[in-house]
């Protein structure tokens, strides 16, 4: 995002030499709809302007993780909007990351440092405990040492049956005083759905705290939006809510890493021309890392896919086992489908297999 491009324009009250830490979250109507990006950029823009940014994301879920220079871990995520601030990532930006060892369970990583195992249930039992590490997480590390933090939220704040647990969205904003900035994602579908339907769904001291929307995504003519952002925030003000329309953002394709899910462009099919090099990588249900295949998208010439049939096996050139969070669950799993046989046969053929971490025996 360039402090030049008009692509969108919102106007912070953070003008003149800062006297005191400023704050803004972005929060969004679901997951994936480009929060993580939109933080990076506000905070270069801060940065540019002459601002200590920090980026902070109170609580974050994914098997990938980055290890700062204290040998902490924190979401990759954060890492990426600390490094668009000019700031070193470090755990505080991220006092809670939730890295799943099941479907039922989390490890649960507390400022950078193990803590310990829980399911959803006995996770919630804790949150007064997780919001005050958090808010102190904050105050002493982010309020009083940076000029703004900009904040991220997860999923949606809509998650209307856990609010009183909420510490990520708009618990998060309230711990701190935070106003909100909603994003929606036009690229799937349903957008003003999605952000009028938040906004509604929540009680009323916390759609006060939404001062405005963004549509992220975006392709095609904006001049066809006109009409439903125009019906939009007359509905919002027939409600008594001052949400403004701030702009729209342009569909990126930006080779950043994906944190926790894997993007379209991950389950692209091979090339059969000869001069590219086709790689599978082997999806698992507890897949880790698997942020270290990013670095093939940097090749014009390598196509990577993610397998998740057996049938989808056969004419690459390298099969590569990634890093598991649970490597019996997976290998069972594995089995199961009748990958770990087809590999084995295929390895007899002369395909060339490799494991990101020695886990599985082929």
């Amino acid at each position: 995002m360039s402090r030049k491009s008009d692509i969108i324009k919102i106007k912070f009250s953070f003008g003149g030499k800062m006297k005191k830490h400023k704050n803004i979250m972005i929060q969004g109507t679901g997951s994936s709809v480009g929060k993580t990006l939109i933080v990076a950029g506000l905070c270069r823009i801060f940065a540019q302007d002459g601002y200590r940014v920090s980026p902070f994301k109170s609580q974050n879920m994914a098997l990938n993780s980055f290890v700062d220079i204290e040998g902490l871990e924190l979401s990759r995520g954060t890492v990426i909007q600390a490094e668009a601030g000019y700031e070193i990532p470090r755990a505080f930006m991220n006092p809670i990351l939730l890295k799943p060892n099941s479907d039922n369970n989390s490890q649960v990583i507390i400022n950078g440092k193990v803590g310990y195992t829980a399911d959803a249930k006995s996770y919630f039992s804790h949150s007064k405990e997780l919001k005050k590490i958090v808010l102190e997480t904050y105050k002493n590390n982010i309020e009083n040492k940076f000029d703004i933090a900009v904040l991220e939220g997860g999923g949606s704040p809509a998650e209307i049956n856990l609010r009183e647990y909420d510490l990520v969205n708009m618990g998060m904003a309230e711990l701190v005083d935070s106003p909100v900035i909603l994003v929606g994602n036009i690229d799937i579908g349903g957008v003003f759905a999605a952000i009028y339907g938040t906004v509604m769904l929540l009680d009323e001291n916390d759609r006060k705290r939404i001062k405005g929307y963004i549509i992220n995504k975006f392709r095609g003519d904006r001049d066809l939006l006109k009409p439903a952002i125009e019906i939009l925030d007359k509905k919002f003000k027939d409600e008594g809510l001052d949400i403004k329309f701030l702009g729209v953002l342009p569909y990126a394709d930006l080779k950043i890493e994906e944190e926790d899910s894997l993007s379209d462009e991950d389950k692209r099919v091979y090339s059969n021309d000869k001069k590219y090099i086709n790689i599978s990588v082997i999806k698992t249900k507890k897949m880790s890392n698997f942020t270290d295949f990013h670095a093939f998208k940097q090749y014009d010439d390598v196509r990577v896919k993610y397998i998740y049939d057996v049938k989808d096996l056969g004419d690459e050139d390298i099969i590569i086992f990634p890093g598991s969070k649970n490597t019996i669950t997976d290998l069972e799993d594995l089995k199961k489908k009748g990958i770990f046989e087809k590999v084995k046969e295929l390895k007899e053929k002369g395909k060339l297999s490799l494991e990101s971490v020695v886990v599985y025996r082929c």
